[in-house]
């Protein structure tokens, strides 16, 4: 991954005496599909709003491409593609006359642009078809290459996938890290559907009452990072307990010669050293990968998603 294009520092959004956003602060870096995540309330949809100059921030700052979007807005903004929910286009009008209307409000974007970015989100067979003959896949896929016309820095996308059918939402999915890996995009995403998510993303920030939980990696993206439960069979599991914990190291029984530790992979292999060491034979090892919905179930206490 690339520097970070987009940087929340300590941002801190108050409204009274109430506060929506408490000092957050993440980094996002070029290449990157960064995933959004919170139950209801969480404050997604104020993070995105104050990332996109449609609210104040209280105190801190979001950096985008080093520009400060509360002091340097037109510097900031100009790296910056957004679409919240549904785009809006003239649906008379066919998906290239859109994307020709749009880009004549932008100062040097060429006609060869628009055929790239066309090219970019698969709709090259429909491009000179009417929008009110598109599938509503069609229309955010439509919207994605309107964002991203200007060569944005950072494309931010609020519930892109409401509304979509499975086949919509897959394709959105595919062309969302194709364009991050091509285009060198930081693709910012708020949804809901942990499922997509984890298909979508390279990494999630989980936030409740406004405060950062985590950021994790998503298996796939950087398996070697993904934090699961490891479970190693071995011939004494009362010793390796007690190994383990001569190593100020964490584990459980699990019964029947089994033992579970957290960690990823890197610490399995650190834990399967130290019962080797121990005088430990160890039979099998295992990972037992918790799913982002886990996880988030885990992290915020069984609250829903919003």
């Amino acid at each position: 991954m690339g520097q970070p294009i987009v940087r929340l520092q300590d941002v801190t959004k108050r409204i009274g005496g109430r506060t929506l956003i408490d000092k957050l602060t993440l980094d996002v870096p070029s290449g990157e599909v960064f995933g959004f995540l919170g139950p209801n309330g969480a404050g997604k949809t104020t993070t995105i709003r104050m990332m996109v100059g449609l609210m104040s921030i209280t105190s801190g700052d979001i950096l985008i491409d080093g520009h400060s979007i509360s002091n340097q807005f037109e510097k900031a903004i100009r790296h910056v593609g957004a679409i919240v929910e549904n785009p809006e286009m003239y649906k008379y009008m066919s998906g290239y006359q859109n994307l020709i209307h749009f880009a004549r409000m932008i100062p040097g974007i060429t006609s060869h642009r628009v055929r790239e970015v066309v090219a970019l989100v698969g709709l090259e067979g429909r491009i000179h078809d009417k929008v009110k003959t598109y599938s509503l896949g069609m229309r955010q896929r439509l919207g994605v290459a309107q964002a991203i016309l200007h060569k944005p820095k950072l494309l931010i996308l609020d519930e892109p996938t409401n509304g979509l059918d499975p086949a919509g939402i897959r394709e959105l999915r595919d062309y969302l890290r194709n364009m991050a890996r091509q285009e060198g995009v930081a693709v910012f995403v708020s949804s809901h559907l942990l499922s997509e998510m984890e298909l979508m993303c390279d990494r999630v920030a989980i936030i409740q009452n406004g405060r950062l939980i985590d950021v994790r990696s998503i298996q796939g993206t950087d398996k070697s990072a993904v934090i699961a439960r490891i479970i190693f069979e071995v011939d004494r599991p009362e010793n390796a307990l007690e190994v383990l914990a001569a190593s100020g190291l964490a584990g459980i029984s699990e019964g029947a010669g089994m033992v579970a530790v957290e960690g990823d992979k890197a610490f399995a292999a650190q834990v399967n050293e130290l019962f080797v060491k121990g005088g430990i034979k160890v039979y099998g090892i295992r990972a037992d990968i918790k799913s982002l919905e886990d996880q988030f179930l885990e992290m915020t206490g069984g609250e829903g998603i919003g």
